[in-house]
């Protein structure tokens, strides 16, 4: 084992020596995490891998402790979820919510980053008039149990939603929310502004592309050189469907009175193969997709209308799902194979070690151990500047 960890540590100091850059253009970055496959690498290989690619914030669709437990004394955020099967429950008996969090969370909270919680997935997508119609009170019910906790400063609660919400969203100044969920909205939003927490949105502009390519430039929807659209009411430019997207929500949140509440993407991806109807799914397509997309974030660029506000994103997803159900884009949106492989080139070149590791003091060492590379890199960097600037 302790041969196997000196040329583990060894890779991992030539992998930071020789991708510096790359893993410095990450930062700020978030990635979906989902696992609905039976051919994904563990948890503490996820761990390295991402280490090694720099991304530092991560969204669960659960609380998956194995994973929780492998990132301990990381330098990751997590973004948690409880699934829509608990909301029935926790809308309607606080203490559930309780015992949920001192489960799942308290074990984890002080040495894994926990940041959010994430109540319910698209609710509103279910046309569940009572499913959505829990979905407040069981986001109270979490903050409630988070303030008992003296954690909700800590810990922000939110949920995701699917761009389904909008009645509609062109020109992005227009955007307005369908009727029938504005009674719900609007309580959710007085509640977002209340803890000052974000507004969830999955927003896949694929959708809308795959649904009419003759009508949707291609090049609009990939961030790719394009004429573009000017909204007609604000004179603002707009040469993505991405930001037009974001911009509608916005401006749908603005007519139920709110202007405090930022909107944040929880999901956004593109799939790099589909069924034949599904137009555009490719893995020349997704890489042109994520790859501006990444560059936008490191640019740390705002909406058209929002120029202050950099763009929050989650990319769907880290990995190739192959149990997804419904059509084959489903299983295709991951920027890697499960081998660590990338699916196509964003310049994202990770390491995915083929060591499993088990014991937790071999994972505490291991990170022990990567702070210290990490901390004697950044001494040399400083010491490189330094005799560059001497030099001048």
């Amino acid at each position: 084992m302790a041969s196997h960890s000196l040329s583990f540590f060894r890779v991992l100091l030539l992998l930071f020596l020789t991708t510096l850059s790359e893993r410095i253009k990450g930062q700020g970055v978030g990635i979906n995490y989902g696992q609905i496959a039976n051919n994904l690498p563990s948890p503490a290989r996820v761990a390295v891998l991402l280490r090694s690619l720099n991304i530092t914030r991560v969204k669960l669709y659960d609380a998956d402790p194995n994973v929780l437990f492998s990132f301990s004394n990381s330098q990751v955020d997590f973004m948690i979820g409880l699934g829509n099967e608990y909301l029935q429950n926790m809308s309607t008996d606080p203490t559930k919510a309780q015992a949920w969090l001192q489960q799942r969370l308290e074990p984890h909270i002080s040495k894994t980053r926990i940041t959010s919680i994430v109540v319910g997935n698209e609710i509103f997508k279910t046309n569940d008039h009572v499913l959505i119609g829990n979905l407040l009170p069981a986001m109270k019910s979490v903050y409630a149990a988070l303030t008992n906790l003296g954690l909700e400063k800590q810990v922000a609660v939110t949920s995701a939603h699917s761009l389904d919400i909008l009645q509609t969203s062109y020109p992005p100044s227009s955007g307005s929310f369908k009727e029938e969920f504005i009674q719900y909205l609007e309580p959710l939003l007085d509640f977002h502004s209340q803890i000052k927490s974000p507004f969830l949105i999955n927003a896949y502009p694929f959708f809308a592309y795959k649904d009419s390519p003759k009508e949707v430039p291609l090049e609009y929807v990939l961030f790719e050189p394009n004429p573009g659209m000017v909204d007609p009411n604000t004179n603002l430019h707009y040469d993505n469907m991405l930001f037009a997207q974001v911009d509608a929500l916005y401006s749908a949140i603005k007519t139920l009175g709110h202007t405090d509440v930022e909107v944040r993407i929880s999901e956004t991806g593109w799939p790099s193969k589909g069924d034949e109807n599904e137009i555009g799914a490719s893995p020349e397509n997704a890489a042109l997709y994520n790859g501006n997309l990444l560059k936008l974030i490191q640019q740390r660029k705002g909406t058209p209308a929002k120029q202050s506000v950099p763009i929050d994103v989650y990319v769907f997803a880290l990995f190739n799902e192959n149990l997804k159900p419904g059509p084959v884009s489903e299983r295709n949106y991951g920027l890697f194979y499960p081998d660590g492989k990338p699916v196509y080139n964003v310049g994202m070149q990770g390491y995915l070690p083929d060591i499993i590791y088990t014991s937790k003091a071999t994972i505490v060492q291991i990170l022990k151990l990567w702070r210290a590379v990490m901390g004697l890199a950044v001494a040399w960097l400083i010491l490189d500047m330094s005799d560059k600037m001497r030099m001048r």
